[in-house]
């Protein structure tokens, strides 16, 4: 794991000069530079995650396979403990995995409360393709996946059966923001053509109750995307992200004319005004990222912290702090 650390480390370095970056909403040009291909994805563990979905994507495979082998990397990687194999388990000691993905055609699939498989985002490819619905969920997902021939295997790690161990000390459920909050990785890319892609997988709330589902396998809210206009996909307290259909909304707001930044903050801003006086509030984070159909990208948050990764044909591997609302 030390040559990811490495890698991440390097990589970062990039953040530096980042609002010099051409296609950049935030630069606000009036002159739009359509600039295509491009990969967006949260957080840091998405460095690495758009390196192997831009060999796909650059080797003729696609951008649907680009955005599912590209998740798949956080999936597989035990590092990552909010995202498939070693992600944190639930407060029975269960890992859980939803995942979600989406092509140019409005298609997609997706699986809720799927446990003893690696990837998810696979399995939801399965279910969009070969399956006349958009989600399956808990025993008939994992029937399914087996089906499809995927293996079962035990995805609670050492580590993670540690800290589990550890949590039900106190049993305290309150997320530490931007820890195991930042719960997803979200992938969004637009090809040489100018079409959009995205895929969403997670492992969901650390210690959340056993059956519980946030908003990455559901469309509209952790995934969304319309070809005619651009796409979005959040992270963060899917509780809250469901309640206003986030990404569906940030979609939408980019329809009516709204740049992928704008888009981004106003729906941030709408879930504030509704959790402020709430219980959650002080373990509130979501996060959303945006890309629109000239290859402009955005991300913004409620809290500070929260970052995304880009790639492109001029700018590799960089890793942007994202604008927020609130220290």
């Amino acid at each position: 794991m030390s040559n990811r650390r490495n890698f991440i480390k390097k990589s970062a370095l990039g953040t530096l000069g980042v609002s010099s970056l051409l296609g950049c909403d935030e630069l606000n040009n009036a002159n739009i530079i359509k600039t295509y291909p491009r990969i967006i994805s949260t957080w840091n563990h998405g460095l690495e995650a758009n390196q192997k979905a831009w060999e796909i994507l650059k080797n003729g495979k696609g951008g649907l396979s680009a955005v599912e082998q590209g998740v798949m990397v956080s999936e597989a990687d035990p590092q990552i403990r909010s995202v498939g194999y070693g992600g944190y388990p639930d407060r029975d000691g269960i890992v859980t995995l939803d995942a979600c993905i989406m092509d140019k055609n409005s298609n997609c699939g997706s699986v809720s409360f799927l446990q003893n498989i690696k990837h998810p985002i696979s399995v939801a490819r399965h279910v969009m393709e070969d399956t006349p619905h958009v989600m399956l969920s808990g025993k008939g997902a994992l029937d399914f996946a087996i089906s499809k021939g995927f293996k079962q295997e035990d995805l609670l790690t050492d580590d993670s059966r540690k800290d589990w161990i550890k949590w039900k000390e106190n049993s305290n459920y309150k997320p530490v923001i931007n820890i195991e909050n930042h719960d997803t990785i979200s992938m969004l890319l637009i090809d040489d053509s100018g079409d959009l892609y995205g895929a969403c997988t997670t492992s969901g709330a650390a210690w959340k109750m056993h059956g519980r589902v946030g908003d990455s396998p559901i469309i509209g809210a952790g995934l969304f995307l319309d070809n005619e206009v651009g796409a979005a996909a959040a992270t963060g307290l899917g509780e809250a992200i469901i309640k206003t259909s986030g990404s569906a909304m940030v979609v939408e707001l980019m329809r009516q004319g709204a740049s992928p930044l704008e888009a981004c903050k106003t729906i941030v801003k709408r879930i504030s005004k509704l959790h402020k006086s709430g219980p959650e509030w002080d373990y509130l984070q979501v996060g959303f990222i945006a890309l629109n159909k000239n290859g402009e990208y955005a991300g913004y948050s409620l809290r500070k912290g929260f970052n995304y990764s880009l790639h492109d044909e001029k700018n590799k591997n960089l890793l942007i702090d994202a604008k927020h609302e609130i220290g």
